[in-house]
């Protein structure tokens, strides 16, 4: 998340102060060198109350938080914050302005326009697609994900992050195939995919609402997130060298690669999350319920595996021809 704040964090040694708070005390001094009182506060009172639950602007989007601290500095109150599950790393000061009282209503409106986000709402900013028209004369390591998967790896998980699930072994097999077929055998699989990864959401999300009567508001934004992490991520580490051409040729404007890529390349997704996430800051429940809910959606993967996974690659030959006809 990064940090942000229209409040200047206090270099005071005062070791009654919390690390980073503000300073209620500062004075200024006139031209003799008198100290003069701090400017009285511009309301009585403050809005907003410690231990209260509010929607706090973090970069232009409103997380759910809760007020540690209450000063007031710079003509305005300033609040410390902590957001709702996240680590207490990303506890800050901020502005008066950048708080609305939690409310239904306010939860709605920013919701409409700048997305109101939970510790579900991921941060894809080390995702970058790189641009398809690069010239591809240059070889690039990035280019290619022939490391995605070996036949021998039985782990598939990064050892140093709590994201630890294992791929059932029909996936994983499914997994080695596709390597083989793309790579070996220059194989691809035909564009458009039918369901692609957006009906294969709504899918997961119907079977969800069918079994449990609805779906909670975190499961939303790990759909969410991981549509979003599929679509940035695609073009970067989803991709084999020979499947790069394709993705241009189906690729441009405003096409979304979750609206054009099926189940063979999320797939490819759930090997690279652990890698993806190790450094997003996450409360553990948070992380946890992650990896419960990626455990739930490669289980619907396997049991629909024959409905979701194509049954034949073609030939890169074969596919060009269909493209020019």
């Amino acid at each position: 998340m990064g940090s942000h704040s229209n409040a200047e964090k206090d270099e005071s040694t005062d070791a009654t102060t919390r690390r980073g708070s503000l300073s209620v005390t500062e004075s200024n001094t006139d031209c003799d060198g008198d100290v003069l009182p701090p400017p009285p506060p511009t309301a009585d009172v403050s809005q907003f109350e410690e231990g209260e639950k509010v929607l706090a602007n973090h970069k232009g989007c409103f997380y759910e938080a809760k007020v540690l601290e209450i000063a007031f500095k710079d003509n305005e109150w300033n609040y410390y914050v902590h957001y709702i599950g996240w680590n207490k790393s990303w506890d800050e000061w901020i502005g008066h302005d950048c708080v609305l009282k939690h409310t239904e209503e306010n939860i709605e409106e920013q919701g409409i326009k700048q997305g109101v986000k939970s510790a579900m709402a991921w941060r894809v900013s080390k995702v970058k697609p790189r641009c398809p028209s690069v010239a591809r004369g240059r070889k690039r390591k990035q280019d290619s994900v022939d490391t995605l998967v070996s036949p021998m790896e039985e782990n598939l998980v990064a050892t140093d992050n709590l994201l630890t699930f294992n791929i059932p072994s029909a996936l994983k097999k499914q997994l080695i195939d596709d390597c083989q077929f793309v790579t070996q055998m220059q194989k691809l699989v035909e564009l458009p995919r039918s369901p692609n990864v957006d009906d294969i959401l709504k899918k997961y999300t119907d079977s969800k609402m069918k079994k449990d009567g609805r779906v909670s508001n975190s499961v939303e934004e790990i759909l969410k997130g991981l549509r979003c992490y599929f679509d940035n991520a695609l073009p970067v580490m989803l991709l084999y060298n020979n499947e790069r051409k394709q993705y241009e040729e189906n690729i441009s404007g405003d096409v979304s690669p979750s609206t054009v890529y099926g189940a063979e390349h999320l797939l490819r997704l759930f090997v690279k999350l652990p890698e993806l996430l190790i450094r997003v800051k996450m409360a553990e429940e948070t992380l946890k319920e992650l990896q419960d809910e990626f455990v739930d959606i490669l289980r619907f993967l396997k049991n629909n595996q024959s409905s979701f996974f194509v049954s034949t690659y073609k030939a890169v030959e074969e596919m060009e021809d269909l493209v020019s006809k």
